[in-house]
């Protein structure tokens, strides 16, 4: 038996191979590349509005990989705003992969560095929601396969959608409402995560906060709005113990 609940001759202990693993990743994250396509789209978009050119727009999409965060990035970009501002931004955005990456570790902890370094390079909010509640449903599941069919379906969606989106740039008509596509992913993953008092308060309290704040300069509303939602989960969770 592997590390990883699979036996030695390829199959997991129910005796399906381990591609099934993978296909049941890249199954179960089907859904979510129906917001994710429109999202990848919108950033290439915005790449080519702030000035940047294909090969910048794809580096920083295959770089990054950080929806939200490139997003944000490229905005200030195009406001040109300072770079400390800008790498401030994009890190206090993707702190949560901390987080996340503290939460899934213990279910890699005994594959090697390399395999773990390139688990870590595909995490997204949508790998780690789907992969933590399927390892916990099903603990016999294969569980670098089953995170790469996920995590790797959702960069290859990421990738070609940016490049589209560079590539037709601005003759996406306004009508089509592609930006609404990204709240949408994000709110089907949050809602079901607000599961107590602290995950609840945390995104409520910043999401509030986030949108009190819309209107401050150089982006910062987004800042101050996580920033604020991490403030109140922990808070919540101190004083309601």
């Amino acid at each position: 038996m592997t590390v990883d609940g699979a036996s030695p001759d390829g199959n997991s202990p129910d005796g399906t191979p381990f591609d099934s693993d993978v296909w049941a990743g890249v199954r179960d994250v089907s859904p979510l590349l129906l917001g994710i396509a429109p999202f990848a789209l919108v950033a290439g978009i915005a790449a080519v509005n702030a000035g940047l050119g294909l090969a910048e727009a794809v580096g920083m999409s295959v770089i990054v990989f950080a929806g939200a965060s490139q997003l944000a990035a490229i905005e200030l970009i195009g406001a040109n705003a300072p770079l400390a501002v800008v790498i401030g931004t994009a890190v206090v955005i993707n702190v949560r992969m901390v987080m996340y990456s503290a939460s899934i570790a213990p279910h890699f902890a005994d594959y090697g560095r390399k395999l773990r370094a390139g688990l870590a390079y595909v995490l997204t909010d949508q790998a780690y929601a789907l992969s933590v509640a399927e390892f916990e449903a099903n603990p016999e599941r294969s569980r670098w396969r089953y995170y790469v069919g996920a995590a790797a379906a959702l960069w290859v969606v990421w990738q070609v959608g940016t490049v589209v989106g560079v590539v037709v740039g601005a003759g996406v008509p306004d009508a089509w409402g592609l930006t609404f596509a990204v709240p949408l992913v994000f709110l089907a993953l949050l809602v079901p995560a607000m599961k107590d008092r602290p995950t609840t308060a945390a995104g409520v309290g910043g999401g509030a906060i986030a949108v009190a704040a819309a209107g401050l300069p150089l982006n910062l509303g987004l800042l101050v709005g996580a920033v604020s939602g991490i403030v109140v989960g922990l808070l919540t969770e101190v004083f309601g113990e």
